[in-house]
């Protein structure tokens, strides 16, 4: 499943606390799996974007010329759109989507 294709929430919502930590046993240990992948899924946002943009840059080094490129702020729109990275890796880890191993067993 693509990212952008996620059914994360929107909004801030709360959720059970029974139902993050019974996997692991432990809030803490449930949250630091959900945060490291909220950095991968951030650092791939910021790729896929920075990719797309990119290829509307103008190589111009003049500051009196600022272009509004139309495609641009779309793209930007839409990523704004996009649901966070945390949220999107709660709605993974609530789902069963995420592996993640103890390397002490």
């Amino acid at each position: 499943m693509s990212i952008k294709d996620s059914k994360a929430e929107t909004n801030t919502i709360t959720y059970d606390r029974d139902k993050i930590e019974e996997k692991v046993g432990s809030i803490y240990e449930a949250i630091v799996i959900m945060g490291k992948r909220a950095e991968q899924i951030n650092s791939e946002l910021h790729t896929d974007l920075r990719n797309k943009l990119d290829e509307f840059a103008v190589s111009n080094n003049s500051l009196e010329e600022v272009f509004e490129n139309r495609e641009q702020i779309e793209i930007s729109k839409l990523y704004e759109k996009l649901p966070k990275p945390t949220s999107i890796a709660i709605r993974e880890w609530l789902d069963d989507d995420i592996y993640f191993r103890k390397t002490e067993e």
